[in-house]
C-alpha cells in the first residue's frame, strides 16, 4: 500500500447521496459529517473533499483536486480543461442524462429559440445558453440565476434554460419545454498533469472500473438451472446473455448445468418458458458488478 493520496472531489448536493451509494456498492464507504467538508472514506489512499458539481472541473483543472465527480454540463460550462476518465450514466434520481432545455411560459407566443431576439433568459447555465443563442444566431440578454429559475417567468424573465430529469417541476411551474439544448451525463475527471503521473492512472482506473462494473450491472440478474442434455439447444435458444451461457457437466452424465446473465425485466417473461422447455431447479440470483 502506498503512502501516497488520490485527492478526489465528490459533487455536495444533489448528487452527493446518489454517489456515495454508487462507490458503497463499489466496495467504498463513504461517510459524510454535517460539519465537514472532508467524508471519511474507508480506502487509506483516497482523500475525499466536498465540491459544488458546477465547481468541480475548475478545482480539478487547477490541480487543486486529481480528480472529481460532476456532469458533463458543468465541464463545458466551465471550459475546463480536464481529462475524462470515464462516464457514469447516474444522476439524483434516474440512471438517464439530464437535460437542459429552453422554456417558456405556457401561454408564451415563443414556438423556437429565434423568436427570443433582444428577450431575458435566466439561468444558471450561463455560458451554455450564450454559446446555443449564438450558434443560432440570436442575441438576447442572458442572467444568472441564483435558484428557484422556473418561478421568474414571465415577470423576472421572458424564458428560461433549466436542467430536468423528469420535467415534473416544469409542468408544475405551468412551463414548455421550446428545445432541447444539450444532454449530459455524470462524469470522472482528472487533471491532466495528475493523471500523468502511473500511480494516479492505476488509482483512477481502478476507481473507475469498479464504479463501472457496478453501473454494468443494474437491471441484470443471473439464471441457474438444470437441464437434460437432450432438452439444452432448444433451453439456449431461450437464452439472451452478455456472453455465451455456462454449460457445465454434472455427476449425472445426462444432465448439465446452465449458467447465464440477462435483463430482470425478461425474467418474469423467460422462466416459464424455460421450465417448460425442460429447465429445472431454476435459481435467479442478484449481481452486484459486472466486468467485461
Amino acid at each position: 500500500m502506498s503512502d501516497r493520496k488520490l485527492k478526489l472531489g465528490i459533487p455536495a448536493g444533489s448528487l452527493q447521496e446518489a454517489t456515495a451509494e454508487l462507490f458503497r456498492r463499489a466496495g467504498y464507504q463513504i461517510t459524510f459529517s454535517s460539519r465537514s467538508y472532508f467524508p471519511q472514506i474507508d480506502d487509506p489512499e483516497i482523500e475525499c473533499l466536498l465540491i459544488r458539481a458546477q465547481e468541480m472541473a475548475r478545482y480539478v483543472q487547477e490541480g487543486i483536486l486529481d480528480a472529481g465527480i460532476t456532469g458533463y454540463d458543468w465541464v463545458l460550462e466551465t471550459q475546463a480543461d480536464v481529462e475524462e476518465v470515464c462516464e457514469l450514466v447516474f444522476s439524483k434520481t434516474s440512471r438517464r442524462p439530464v437535460r437542459w432545455v429552453l422554456c417558456v411560459p405556457n401561454d408564451s407566443p415563443v414556438k423556437s429559440v429565434k423568436d427570443l431576439e433582444g428577450k431575458r433568459i435566466a439561468t444558471e447555465a450561463v455560458g451554455l445558453t450564450k454559446a446555443y443563442l449564438a450558434k443560432h444566431g440570436v442575441k438576447a440578454k442572458v442572467e444568472f440565476s441564483w435558484g428557484a429559475t422556473e418561478v421568474k417567468p414571465p415577470r423576472l424573465a421572458d424564458a428560461i434554460v433549466e436542467v430536468t430529469e423528469t420535467g415534473s417541476s416544469l409542468r408544475a411551474n405551468n412551463l414548455r419545454i421550446v428545445e432541447e439544448i444539450l444532454q449530459s451525463t455524470t462524469r470522472l475527471i482528472a487533471n491532466k498533469t495528475s493523471i500523468a503521473d502511473p500511480w494516479t492512472r492505476e488509482k483512477l482506473d481502478n476507481v473507475s472500473l469498479m464504479l463501472k462494473a457496478v453501473l454494468a450491472a443494474e437491471a441484470k440478474v443471473g439464471l441457474m438451472m438444470n437441464v437434460r442434455r437432450d432438452h439444452l439447444e432448444a433451453v439456449l435458444r431461450l437464452l439472451p446473455a452478455l456472453q455465451t451461457p455456462t454449460v457445465a457437466s454434472l455427476s449425472d452424465p445426462e444432465w448439465v448445468a446452465v449458467h447465464t446473465i440477462l435483463d430482470e425485466s425478461t425474467v418474469r417473461r423467460i422462466i416459464p418458458q424455460l421450465k417448460v422447455t425442460g429447465a429445472r431447479g431454476i435459481v435467479e440470483y442478484s449481481i452486484n458488478k459486472i466486468i467485461d
